[in-house]
């Protein structure tokens, strides 16, 4: 069933494109981390790996916060997170452009300082899903605070493939870093707080029902203005004096 409206649909074929388009760029560049994380994975023999990953209340295990998230521990462990980076980054890319570059940053250094201030002493933290954590509530905070249609769409699909991260942001299974998840978790909910303006909101139609509500508290609103029309004339020109006006003779000062 088609229902015509005199309205021009918001989907026109131009933004069509431009959202296929914003998606491709948001799929090639998660594609893209994960493809580093396998070749990294692949050359961890060549290297100690403890060295490079977080190793809490050590100054030397800072270094960690800038390598951690791309080792791995194990071919399970990589594959895992690279899904949820799969799908949660081209999420966030497609629906906030401008709000999940210099998010990363941020989730990136959250995930390493929950493992470094949380962790136990002389163990040692490692892999992206500090990183995927942060994805999941960045995506979800935005909509809660947004509350546009992509955005609660965006919202509920995070919600939906893993809402399951609400509850590993604490300690559930021995080995696996909740620190890094707690941290990347509170780095999205800050991310989402700090540029929750960056993406501008799509044009939202307003329909008939809406106008004429407004229209109503218009006319009811005692602090509401009158029409131009309804305001009473409290002056009129003398006579009947014409619109056009009258030049009047003033005498110099010096005369």
């Amino acid at each position: 069933m088609h229902l015509p409206t005199p309205d021009h649909p918001l989907d026109t074929p131009a933004q069509r494109a431009a959202d296929r388009r914003r998606l491709v760029r948001a799929l090639n560049a998660s594609l893209a981390f994960v493809l580093l994380l396998v070749a990294v994975f692949a050359a961890q023999g060549q290297f100690d790996v403890a060295r490079w990953s977080v190793t809490p209340g050590s100054l030397a295990g800072l270094a960690g916060l800038a390598t951690a998230p791309v080792l791995h521990g194990s071919l399970e462990h990589l594959a895992a997170n690279a899904i949820s980076l799969l799908l949660l980054g081209t999420l966030a890319g497609a629906v906030y452009p401008r709000a999940t570059l210099p998010a990363l940053p941020l989730l990136w250094l959250g995930s390493g300082l929950g493992a470094w201030l949380l962790g136990a002493p002389g163990t040692h933290h490692l892999g992206a899903s500090g990183l995927t954590h942060g994805l999941m509530f960045l995506v979800f905070v935005l909509g809660v605070l947004r509350r546009d249609r992509p955005s609660i769409a965006a919202a509920m699909i995070a919600f939906l493939l893993y809402g399951g991260m609400l509850l590993t942001v604490l300690p559930r299974e021995a080995g696996v870093s909740w620190q890094s998840h707690l941290g990347g978790a509170v780095a999205g909910v800050i991310a989402a707080l700090l540029l929750r303006h960056r993406d501008p909101l799509p044009p939202r139609k307003r329909y008939s029902w809406e106008e004429e509500d407004a229209l109503a508290i218009a006319e009811t609103d005692p602090l509401e203005p009158p029409r131009p029309s309804e305001v009473p004339v409290l002056w009129n020109r003398p006579g009947g004096a014409s619109n056009g006006g009258e030049v009047l003779p003033f005498r110099r000062p010096d005369s």
